[in-house]
């Protein structure tokens, strides 16, 4: 139950471009007030966020990566 709520909240928080993304999945782009353009990237973890496709837009985790990666052992 811990984890979806860790999942819960970190699908909430938005990353900026050029932020460290803080997982690997997929990203949806997302307007200033929370729209969603539809604009998806897949990101590694601990990689740079890309530019938006406008300014002022923001990144959410929408599917995480379902491997092991980063998780340790």
């Amino acid at each position: 139950m811990e984890a979806l709520l860790n999942l819960e909240s970190a699908m909430s928080d938005k990353i900026k471009p050029g932020n460290t993304s803080p997982a690997s999945g997929q990203y949806q782009e997302v307007g200033p007030r929370g729209g969603q353009p539809g604009r998806e990237v897949t990101v590694p973890k601990g990689r740079p966020m890309p530019p938006t496709t406008e300014p002022n837009r923001q990144y959410v985790l929408v599917d995480p990566s379902k491997n092991k990666s980063g998780k340790g052992k």
